[in-house]
């Protein structure tokens, strides 16, 4: 079996979660270019070339470190993947058979805006462990500069533009090394580190992030393999491999196992951080490619666009088109199974669903009663009369007040906020509602000052919540 070969039989069943990583957050609904979320893009696991990190800040290398037990002469499978960022601008024709570059080209269909494309690349690499003993191996790539050229036709088969499609060099390298380590058992400590090696300079065209970019290496991740043998879990490792887990060192990136259910012989190193064997939901209809994908609320909000905005959406990008096509040609049936998926009683029905009784009342003798708590009052009445109102409402926080329209100073708590909270932690943010939930607890809804996606979120209701001592009043406030 070819090493191309190999790759995909081992990789297929990982390869869905991998996807979902390459494309996460490709573009967000409502899926169109003039949008303010989709102007600043590629967040997740952009490796820039080494000049613009030392610039800015921003990283040239992901480095994954993780624990293998190999059997006999072992094989290392590796797959690095990411999107080449592909520039494409749009021109119309002239009556003299020229072309001019404009903003837009309106077409029956759709309205053609430049855009960033995203071009999936794989280096595919298969290495024996010994060879990757002392000094390892290291494996260059490149990609080089492409120009293509898209005719646009018209309604009536005449040409009425062109799009320019611009791809930049990129060039990189993987490093791959293992280590025996001491111990009961033979274990081996890999290394793999992928780096942007690209000689570009932010002086040769401008030097902004938009340059950069194109010579980035975009949603980079890596898939890895054992042709005999088990990689150690991360996150729950034996007794035994804790402390040497502990020592591993992964910078921008996590590696999980992946591929089929009760199997360890596959890695997915994502700069997501992801749990162990992690799956497309089943109920799934597709990639929406929004970031916080829920695919009911997007596909009925994608439906609801205007004419005029699937236009857009359409020529924003192929795969936004596939998106609105999607959402349009989507029967009731499929619609309705997006639609309230239980999973806490899988364990307990069964994952096909062949225990699960008929009558939900059945369930009860699943327990026993006596441990069942049935409290004398509710812990919750709904009867009860809410006087509370997110408008008015105002809380103390540090002896001042704070309410609706109040400036206050983002605090997240380590210990119980989302990893992504602490990205915030010093930032203004302006107060939108304050919230009571049924255990008495406090929540205020805030917008962070300077975020260009504000107005949408505040229009949508869709903030982020802290508690009162994750705050800090605002001398204005």
């Amino acid at each position: 079996m070819t090493t191309a070969t190999a790759l995909e039989s081992r990789f297929a069943h990982a390869r869905q979660v991998a996807d979902a990583v390459l494309f996460e957050g490709y573009v967000l609904y409502p899926y169109r270019a003039s949008a303010a979320k989709n102007r600043l893009r590629w967040q997740f696991g952009v490796l820039v070339p080494p000049a613009w990190g030392r610039v800015q800040d921003e990283h040239a290398f992901q480095q994954t470190e993780i624990l293998m037990e190999p059997k006999g002469e072992a094989t290392l499978c590796a797959e690095l993947r990411f999107l080449h960022a592909r520039r494409r601008t749009v021109q119309r024709s002239l009556p003299d058979g020229s072309f001019e570059e404009v903003a837009e080209l309106h077409l029956d269909d759709r309205v053609l805006v430049p855009w960033d494309e995203g071009i999936e690349e794989r280096v595919e690499l298969g290495v024996k462990l010994v060879e990757l003993t002392g000094d390892g191996a290291v494996i260059p790539f490149e990609r080089p500069a492409r120009e293509e050229v898209e005719p646009v036709t018209g309604a009536d088969g005449g040409i009425v533009g062109r799009l320019v499609l611009r791809t930049e060099p990129v060039e990189g390298r993987v490093r791959l090394r293992a280590v025996e380590l001491d111990g009961p058992y033979r274990v081996l400590k890999l290394t793999a580190v992928v780096e942007n090696t690209s000689p570009w300079t932010p002086a040769a065209d401008g030097g902004d992030r938009e340059a950069a970019l194109p010579r980035s290496l975009v949603a980079a991740h890596l898939l890895l393999g054992l042709s005999g043998g088990s990689f150690l879990s991360m996150t729950d490792p034996p007794e035994w491999a804790k402390g040497a887990v502990a020592s591993c060192v992964n910078r921008h990136t996590w590696p999980v196992l992946a591929g089929e259910p009760g199997r360890a012989d596959v890695v997915l190193s994502s700069p997501i951080i992801l749990e162990d064997h992690p799956a497309i939901a089943p109920e799934s209809i597709g990639a929406m490619y929004d970031s916080t994908e829920i695919d009911e609320i997007l596909a009925l909000r994608t439906a609801a666009l205007t004419d005029q905005e699937k236009r857009e959406a359409r020529g924003t990008d192929p795969r936004a088109a596939a998106v609105i096509d999607l959402a349009e040609s989507m029967p009731p049936e499929v619609l309705e199974r997006l639609h309230g998926a239980v999973r806490a009683l899988r364990e307990i029905t069964g994952p096909d669903g062949t225990d699960e009784p008929e009558n939900p009342r059945e369930l009860l003798e699943l327990f026993d009663e006596q441990a069942v708590f049935r409290p004398e009052t509710p812990w919750w009445d709904p009867a009860h009369t809410d006087t509370s109102d997110p408008a008015r409402d105002r809380v103390l926080v540090d002896g001042v007040p704070v309410g609706v329209g109040s400036r206050v100073l983002l605090r997240p708590g380590l210990r119980r906020t989302d990893a992504q909270d602490l990205f915030l932690q010093g930032r203004a943010a302006l107060v939108e509602a304050v919230l009571h939930d049924v255990d008495g607890g406090i929540h205020l809804a805030v917008t962070v000052e300077g975020d260009p996606g504000a107005d949408i979120r505040r229009e949508q209701g869709r903030f982020l919540y802290f508690q009162p001592d994750e705050l800090s009043p605002l001398e204005d406030a």
